[in-house]
């Protein structure tokens, strides 16, 4: 498979007025095209920091990032934002969403931005509705709908520029038991159909498991991945 991500000794370090905080140590590890990947661990591991500095949120103190063989250190900013804004899709557990607006006019936000024409915004945006089972919620607001549901349209939003890969930060988090499931399931079916890499950071070991393989994190490094590990994290 294809690696489409690569990190090279990444280290994340942030000043503070007394002893400096080490978010990331020496990491290395690469993404594959098409793969789903758990980064777990408990708060304060260093995991939603890895995250962050892959889908380039935030920027390594020292190491190389790589995007399909590209140093990121090369890349202008307007590089940066396309690979963010068009390769990326993201998947939080607070949604951001615009409660006010509607649920057609939230899912293709990503495309607005993008300036793409407002026949082809509201074609793939209705498509993509469809594919989550909110068709007929298009015309209502984002802000009346139930918290899977409003994942369930994240997950839309994310797909909808047809991106390379999903982050998705514990994206069931906010949500009961029957809605985590559903919104996984929906979420892995999307990832294997479209050949997305998966990217999820999570605390629940059973969504990790549902993934291609686990990266387990403790005090900013990554573990090697065995059951017994798994059960101290």
């Amino acid at each position: 498979m294809k690696t489409l991500i690569e990190a090279k000794n990444i280290s994340k370090i942030y000043p503070s007025g007394g002893e400096d905080t080490v978010a990331l140590k020496d990491i290395n590890l690469e993404l594959k095209q098409g793969e789903s990947v758990a980064i777990i661990g408990k708060s304060g591991s260093g995991k939603s920091t890895l995250m962050h500095i892959l889908a380039t949120l935030d920027r390594p103190t020292d190491g190389e990032l790589l995007f399909a063989g590209r140093h990121a250190h090369n890349l202008s900013v307007a590089q940066i934002d396309h690979i963010r804004n068009k390769r990326f899709g993201f998947v939080f557990q607070q949604f951001f969403l615009n409660a006010r607006s509607t649920c057609l006019e939230n899912v293709i936000l990503p495309l607005t931005i993008m300036g793409i024409s407002a026949a082809e915004r509201t074609r793939r945006g209705l498509t993509m509705l469809e594919q989550v089972g909110l068709l007929d919620k298009a015309k209502q607001r984002a802000g009346e709908l139930s918290g899977g549901q409003k994942q369930r349209l994240c997950i839309a939003r994310a797909l909808i520029t047809k991106p390379l890969v999903i982050f998705a930060d514990e994206p069931t988090g906010n949500l009961d038991t029957e809605n985590g499931d559903i919104v996984t399931n929906l979420l892995f079916k999307l990832q294997k159909e479209h050949g997305i890499t998966l990217v999820i950071v999570t605390h629940d070991h059973d969504l990790a498991k549902l993934c291609d393989r686990s990266l387990v994190m403790r005090d900013g490094r990554i573990v090697a991945p065995d059951s017994e590990q798994q059960r101290r994290v």
